[in-house]
């Protein structure tokens, strides 16, 4: 039986963190999903002015403060990626890679993906395009696939595949690829849709085509949409109301991810709004008011 964690945090930036540290001071048992770095948009920052408090600090800088803060306060960071949320009742199921985690209520506070989806990514998911290289690499044993990779986990990720798959291509956007197996063959070009008939089985690049039996998309994070079925988007971003509620009762949104200004201290805010609303649903559930 999975442990029923009262609130699951989807995102280790400034929004999640805000969130952890209200329902952590509220008592309420929580797991965050995210990197033990934390963010990596706040670590590369130069420097930041407008956040209060901080003046003239650097990303690592303040990454570093935020650090000792949650270690203080003995939160932890769950390094897998959610790929899925599923409303199940009274509570969420949450798909990691191979692990399944259940919570009364969820904040999505995963920043927003400044990549493009490829052409028809969508349209495939689930038939030939993955998000999960450990949950689904064993369906490629012995056979070929493509994994694209946006982020520097996706060497890794990449490498696992290779373990279990014949032929593995690689199409790196905007990432190293020194540390990638020999066996990988890389190709550097720019995607720019999935083909396929049942599944897919081509992807096409700006140059070239690459017939596969896979696909694997690699990112940081997975996109709102795709991640919830049913999440009302609008302009982008997760829509939420003034309580950081979306259109799920015990699904809040925070930071980045609800739209812009892409800005620490909107993202703090909203984090702390959301930690509070699904505190106080717990709070009212708990006492049988509706």
């Amino acid at each position: 039986m999975n442990e029923l964690y009262d609130i699951a945090i989807i995102g280790s930036g400034v929004a999640g963190l805000q969130t952890a540290i209200n329902a952590t001071i509220r008592k309420k048992n929580i797991i965050v999903f995210g990197n033990k770095n934390l963010s990596t948009k706040l670590v590369k920052a130069h420097r930041i002015d407008n956040y209060l408090g901080f003046y003239g600090k650097s990303g690592s800088e303040i990454a570093q403060a935020f650090q000792e803060h949650i270690q203080a306060m003995n939160i932890e960071i769950t390094e897998e990626k959610i790929t899925a949320v599923y409303p199940n009742g009274d509570s969420f199921m949450l798909a990691g890679a191979g692990n399944m985690y259940e919570a009364r209520k969820v904040i999505l506070a995963s920043g927003v993906e400044l990549t493009r989806s490829i052409e028809n990514e969508a349209d495939f998911l689930g038939m030939g395009v993955s998000y999960c290289a450990t949950c689904d690499a064993p369906l490629y044993k012995g056979r070929s696939v493509v994994v694209v990779g946006y982020s520097e986990e996706s060497i890794h990720e990449a490498n696992y595949i290779a373990e279990i798959a014949e032929h593995v291509d690689f199409v790196p956007v905007n990432v190293k690829t020194d540390d990638l197996k020999s066996s990988i063959n890389v190709v550097k070009d720019v995607p720019l849709r999935i083909e396929g008939e049942q599944s897919a089985t081509r992807l096409v690049l700006k140059n070239q085509t690459l017939n596969t039996d896979g696909i694997f998309v690699l990112r940081d994070s997975v996109e709102p949409s795709q991640l919830v079925n049913g999440l009302e988007i609008e302009d982008g971003h997760i829509k939420v109301n003034r309580q950081m509620e979306t259109n799920f009762h015990g699904l809040f949104a925070a930071g980045d991810c609800t739209g812009k200004p892409y800005q620490y201290m909107k993202a703090a805010g909203e984090g702390h709004v959301a930690g509070l609303s699904a505190v106080d649903q717990i709070d009212k559930e708990n006492a049988g008011i509706q």
